[in-house]
């Protein structure tokens, strides 16, 4: 077991059992297969066997556990161990081990030791080890977080507030750390926990005419506060929606739904015009009940955006949700006709839950399986989700083992539902062939 392996398979989810095929092993009671693979490398298993010991009240024994992994230095486990230690009120524990891979240089283990030590009454310490990184973007965050239990906000102020001035010449920028509108953001922070919501209304509008980041979170600012009127001005202007889902959000919140559905409908016009837009619309109108004008919403979006999978994904669902799979198989139709008549996979898989629900899982698998892609792998993943969802498992096994290793998670998903645990962990492993009976 070393570093470099345990971070491989574990950002590639790769050889080996991935989080949620762990967690499915636990719903299913097969936690002797965890506590048995977690003493063999598999580091998913190992902290899920440790979290359950922990919760039992077991903790020395889940530090066992984790004991292997921690001596490899890899910080995704020190980080994980220092998580669970605090949980168990062994802080000081947490921030030795934080401390170690500090010392040793790792550039991820201070801001983790910074915010344990602050969030465990030593806020001070904390400070005083990161204000000699305010430039570094990630500290400096960490630093404005800190200051307020260490109660020195107007140092954290002032330090952030020498970063203001510079302006990148370069794009992005040229310093690669604190920049100015990043700075302006973290000084509007601090303004707003102390009360000086104006002040950091004004830092925010400063920064947001270059900043994306910035112009989000005035819109939440405004809306944290219920600054109404201001929040309708920013909307008006806003180009990446965010403020009008804050205005629409903060209208809901309050019982004005029609003033919601008009904040994204803007103007007085009957569709959003953006289509990021007319999705959020579109899900409020159907969380108060009022489906068939979502779909109005998503059908009129869909016609001018035909080929975006996503908008079709949406209109889809929401026939289904309305119980009228045909109708949704109909405008789908028009959609393929005025597109030319040929679909790629994507854009035809869309359908298949609207099949099944209309005319049956068989019908819809025979019609996948008529496309000129239907036989591929990346098409057995919907053909199985349909049998799957029939209750008819073995079939869906059968479908994904055509094109094993491919889509393995899936696979190895549904063995375990079938109890072929070993053959499901093999086949994770890549050891051995998988066998459909």
């Amino acid at each position: 077991m070393d570093a470099h392996d345990l971070d491989h398979r574990a950002r590639n989810l790769s050889g080996c059992i991935p989080p949620e095929l762990v967690s499915r092993l636990l719903e299913l009671g097969h936690t002797e297969v965890v506590e048995l693979h977690a003493g063999r490398g598999e580091w998913f298993c190992a902290l899920a066997w440790a979290r359950l010991l922990g919760e039992r009240d077991r903790q020395a024994d889940a530090s066992e556990v984790l004991a292997p992994y921690l001596a490899t230095g890899w910080w995704t486990a020190v980080e994980a161990a220092a998580e669970l230690l605090e949980a168990w009120g062994r802080a000081g524990e947490a921030i030795a081990i934080t401390r170690a891979r500090m010392e040793a240089g790792h550039p991820l283990a201070l801001e983790c030791h910074a915010r344990l030590l602050a969030r465990n009454g030593r806020a001070e310490e904390a400070f005083t080890l990161l204000r000699q990184h305010i430039g570094e973007l990630s500290l400096a965050a960490a630093l404005v977080n800190v200051a307020a239990d260490a109660g020195r906000d107007e140092e954290a102020a002032a330090l952030v507030s020498a970063r203001t001035g510079h302006r990148c010449s370069d794009f992005p920028w040229c310093c690669r750390g604190l920049d100015r509108e990043t700075a302006l953001g973290l000084l509007a922070r601090v303004r707003e926990r102390q009360g000086r919501v104006d002040e950091a209304i004004a830092l925010l509008r400063a920064g947001s005419t270059t900043s994306t980041n910035n112009a989000e979170r005035l819109a939440a600012l405004l809306a944290r506060h219920g600054r109404l009127e201001e929040l309708r001005e920013t909307a008006a202007t806003d180009d990446s929606v965010y403020a009008v889902q804050q205005l629409a959000g903060l209208l809901e919140e309050r019982g004005d739904v029609e003033g919601a559905i008009a904040a994204y409908r803007q103007v007085g016009g009957a569709v959003a015009p953006d289509p990021h837009a007319a999705f959020e619309l579109a899900r409020l109108l159907a969380r108060h009940g009022r489906g068939d004008e979502a779909l109005d919403v998503m059908r009129v979006k869909a016609s001018s955006r035909g080929g975006d999978d996503w908008i079709l994904r949406t209109l889809s669902l929401l026939y289904l949700d309305q119980g009228r799979p045909g109708d949704g198989l109909a405008h789908l139709d028009a959609l393929a006709v005025a597109r030319g008549g040929e679909e790629e996979w994507d854009l035809y898989s869309i359908r298949l839950p609207l099949i099944s629900a209309r005319d049956g899982v068989d019908e819809a698998v025979a019609q996948a399986r008529g496309h000129p892609e239907g036989t591929s792998s990346y098409a057995a993943l919907p053909l199985a989700e349909l049998l799957a969802g029939a209750g008819r498992t073995e079939e869906a096994v059968a479908v994904l083992f055509l094109h094993s290793p491919a889509n393995s998670h899936d696979l190895a998903g549904y063995l375990m539902d079938l109890g072929r645990i070993d053959e499901a962990v093999a086949l994770l492993h890549k050891d051995t062939p998988v066998q459909v009976w």
